[in-house]
C-alpha cells in the first residue's frame, strides 16, 4: 500500500525545467586480444585447445514501468498549482479533500506586494518579498508575471499532510541533501507520489533571489514557478499530472 509522499523542491526545479529519467550507460568490455601463434615449431609443439570465445556482454535489464493511479485534477484558482497538486498526491493514497478545503488548512497568506527593480538588461527582478517555506507569498488569485502573486514551498504543505494521514511524508531540496533524481527515481518505482517544483511548460527562465521583508533570508525564485506531481517511472522519462 502506498503510504508516503514525497516534496521535492528544487532537484531540477527552478533551474532546468522538465525531470527525465537517463538510462544506466551501457559498458563495453574490449575482447582479449589473442595470443600469437608461433611462426615454427621444431619436433612436436605443444597442442593448443582452441580458444574459448569472448562472451558477449548482454545490455543490463531494462527497469520495468511503474505507474499508480493518482486522479489527475486542473487547479481552480489562477496560482494555486501548489494545492491542486497536493490534492492529487493525496487522493493517489485515497485521501480526498477539495482545493479550497486544503488552502484552509494551510497559514494565512502574506499578501503584501513585493519590492521590485531591474537587471542592467532590463530583467525585472523581485528585490523583495514574503516567505514561501512559511506561508503562500502574493495573491493566491493573481499573476505571477506581474507579478501580484507567486506561491509556496514545501515546508508547510508537508506538515499538514503530516498531520492529516501522511504522518511519513518526507520533504527537503538538493542533491547535498539526499534529493538526487536515483533517489527519486526509486521512490516512484516503489509507488509513492512525488510533488517536483518546476516551471511552467519546461521552460528555463531567469532564476534569482528575493530577500524576505521579516527574516531578510534570500529566496530562491522564478516567476514561472510551477508544482507537478509525479505518478510514475521508467527507463527513460517520468509521468507527469500536470494541475495546469
Amino acid at each position: 500500500m502506498r503510504s508516503a509522499i514525497l516534496f521535492l523542491l528544487a532537484l531540477l526545479a527552478l533551474v532546468a525545467g522538465a525531470i527525465t529519467v537517463f538510462a544506466s550507460p551501457t559498458y563495453k568490455i574490449a575482447a582479449a586480444r589473442p595470443t600469437p601463434a608461433p611462426l615454427l615449431a621444431i619436433g612436436h609443439p605443444t597442442p593448443t585447445l582452441s580458444p574459448t570465445p569472448t562472451p558477449t556482454p548482454t545490455a543490463a535489464p531494462t527497469p520495468a514501468t511503474v505507474t499508480f493511479n493518482v486522479p489527475v485534477y486542473k487547479q481552480l484558482r489562477n496560482l494555486d498549482c501548489e494545492t491542486a497538486a497536493l490534492q492529487m498526491a493525496l487522493g493517489g493514497l485515497g485521501i480526498n479533500y477539495t482545493q479550497n478545503q486544503l488552502i484552509a488548512m494551510q497559514p494565512p497568506p502574506d499578501t503584501r506586494s513585493p519590492v521590485m527593480g531591474h537587471l542592467s538588461n532590463g530583467q525585472k527582478i523581485v528585490v523583495q518579498w514574503g516567505n514561501p517555506y512559511k506561508n503562500f507569498v502574493g495573491n493566491i488569485d493573481g499573476a505571477d508575471l506581474i507579478p501580484t502573486g507567486y506561491g509556496i514551498y514545501y515546508p508547510p504543505l508537508l506538515a499538514l499532510v503530516q498531520s492529516h494521514g501522511v504522518p511519513n511524508a518526507e520533504g527537503g531540496e538538493g542533491a547535498a541533501n539526499g534529493w538526487t533524481p536515483a533517489r527519486i527515481y526509486a521512490e516512484l518505482a516503489a509507488g509513492h507520489p512525488v510533488m517536483a517544483w518546476t516551471e511552467t511548460g519546461w521552460d528555463r527562465p531567469y532564476v534569482g533571489y528575493w530577500t524576505t521583508f521579516d527574516e531578510k533570508i534570500r529566496i530562491r525564485y522564478s516567476l514561472i514557478e510551477h508544482v507537478v506531481t509525479l505518478s510514475g517511472v521508467s527507463a527513460t522519462q517520468v509521468r507527469v499530472n500536470d494541475p495546469w
